[in-house]
């Protein structure tokens, strides 16, 4: 699944006002006023019982929240299933420092230092079985 595809699903299926962020390397993909949320998308080609969170990712998701009075959430795909967090209800994420790629799906990436945090699926709602 591609985050197009995503998105259309949540969009069909669970929040009909979504629309996307204004600039496409924005650090939130989409937002709904009706639901005050800002929302990160995120597919997996592999299942993970945790799913990778950078920390510069979070902080601008969590200060944008704060900014607009809305809920950051991020919200992940796997083969498995979709699974949304409500990052703003989180608490205490223990953070990491990991050699990982620069980037996802691009050539020429190369690994450097990221700032991550590990989020069980069990911290989640999983969207697709209701």
């Amino acid at each position: 699944m591609k985050e197009l595809d995503l998105y259309n699903i949540i969009k069909l299926c669970y929040i009909q006002d979504l629309e996307k962020s204004e600039k496409q390397y924005s650090r939130f993909d989409c937002y709904s006023l009706k639901y005050r949320m800002d929302i990160e998308l995120k597919c997996r080609r592999t299942h993970y019982d945790e799913l990778i969170l950078e920390k510069k990712k979070y902080d601008a998701l969590i200060k944008r929240a704060q900014e607009y009075n809305t809920r950051a959430f991020y919200i992940n795909s796997t083969p498995k299933g979709i699974y949304s967090f409500n990052l703003s209800a989180l608490t205490d994420l223990e953070w990491e420092m990991k050699y990982l790629p620069s980037k996802t799906d691009f050539p020429g990436r190369s690994n450097i230092e990221k700032e991550i945090t590990m989020l069980p699926i069990e911290l989640a709602t999983r969207l697709d079985e209701e």
